[in-house]
């Protein structure tokens, strides 16, 4: 499946790869951060899921390796620095 520069394929633990668009990005702490969502073209999907992935990849990785920040703490740091860098995107 070739993806987009704008998308990223998460692979889930059951093998699943699900599709998501990147909404955007930053650095904190020299780690990198996505904010995306599974939302297309449609606006108006109801299933629409957004979440934060942080860059896990080592050095020795040949495509990046991303998981999705659970910790609470790092979270709403990282969701406030996304909500500033989107503040004048109406996200639904």
């Amino acid at each position: 499946m070739n993806n987009k520069p704008d998308e990223i394929i998460f692979t889930t633990e059951d093998g699943e790869e699900v599709v998501f668009s990147i909404i955007e990005q930053t650095r904190l702490g020299g780690i990198n951060y996505l904010l995306v969502s599974t939302t297309g073209d449609d606006e108006e999907d109801e299933d629409a899921e957004a979440l934060i992935l942080k860059d896990v990849s080592l050095d020795s990785d040949e495509e990046a390796v991303y998981d999705i920040v659970e910790d609470d703490g790092e979270l709403e740091l990282v969701a406030g620095i996304f909500k500033e860098l989107l503040d004048d995107i109406e996200l639904y």
